[in-house]
């Protein structure tokens, strides 16, 4: 990382990207370690979560480290207290904090007035350890990065956010294939073009002309946490935007589709889709908690 902190792609550079893909593979094969012995991590959650909760307290239990979860009605961001004064506080009782919440902005703030590093488990803007974990597995599955082609079928979200700049970062090309309103957001797209290592990005309305030859299929769910209120809305606008086998039928031959879960089979997704040989869903889950044993370790000056 640039400085003490990961709240966007674009704080790595490629090399440290691949420094980091490097130690997750390690600690892989490896398994349990004693490198966090003695270091506290603190999980700050507005949100729910599954994958992200778990995979960074078991990280952390596998490094010998220890992991808090501090809910929302424990904290009450903003309400509460202050964002500044729950940054101040945690810096003198945890080593890393880990926050997942609605407003990238809240991240942002909170990496301001901590003293220790803070990771994006997640904003509005950006999912860096998700993309990272993707990126991973990818490259497990291929055996490369440079070159590659992958298209992304659905809402330009934060997961696709951070998804892009890491494509762009490591020489992934990303196409994108949303209904215009829902696209990935323009200066999202600038950042992409700034960083980029030859990559390209290309978007399009049609999921077809996206898909077509792609090396991996990815998409998301069409309604995020806290847009439950616009749930039919979108429904209507990503109606055929659902990743369907005739769909995959147009990608390479040995296409792996991508998910970051939770899926909602039948909408964004074909259950068949995600249960298919093509699909490494799980792999993706299982290397968000690899990725984040290098996350903390390159954190906490380990690595």
């Amino acid at each position: 990382m640039k400085g003490k902190d990961l709240l966007s792609i674009c704080d790595l550079s490629a090399e440290r990207a691949r420094d980091l893909f490097t130690a997750a593979i390690q600690m892989k094969r490896a398994g349990l370690s004693s490198s966090l012995k003695g270091k506290s991590l603190a999980l700050l959650f507005e949100k729910p979560s599954l994958r992200t909760r778990v995979s960074f307290d078991v990280a952390m239990h596998q490094l010998g480290g220890h992991c808090l979860y501090l809910s929302p009605a424990e904290i009450g961001l903003g309400t509460r207290e202050s964002i500044p004064d729950v940054g101040r506080t945690l810096s003198r009782y945890v080593d890393v904090l880990a926050a997942r919440t609605f407003a990238h902005a809240t991240v942002e703030a909170l990496a301001e007035h901590c003293s220790v590093p803070v990771i994006n488990a997640l904003s509005d803007h950006e999912h860096p350890c998700q993309a990272l974990a993707d990126l991973l597995t990818m490259y497990e599955h291929k055996a490369r990065l440079e070159g590659l082609d992958l298209a992304y079928i659905g809402d330009g979200n934060n997961v696709a956010n951070s998804l892009l700049l890491a494509c762009m970062l490591l020489g992934v090309n990303f196409r994108a294939a949303s209904p215009p309103a829902y696209a990935v957001p323009d200066d999202i797209r600038e950042r992409g073009k700034a960083i980029s290592r030859g990559a390209r990005i290309t978007i399009v309305d049609r999921p077809e002309e996206a898909v077509e030859g792609a090396d991996v299929v990815y998409t998301d769910v069409w309604t995020s946490m806290g847009q439950e209120d616009e749930a039919e809305k979108r429904r209507a606008a990503f109606r055929s935007y659902q990743v369907t086998p005739a769909l995959l039928s147009k990608a390479a031959r040995d296409v792996i589709f991508m998910h970051p879960l939770p899926a909602h089979r039948g909408e964004e997704v074909e259950e068949t889709v995600v249960d298919s040989s093509c699909s490494v869903v799980f792999d993706q889950a299982e290397n968000r908690l690899h990725i984040q044993k290098a996350i903390l370790l390159k954190a906490l000056g380990q690595s």
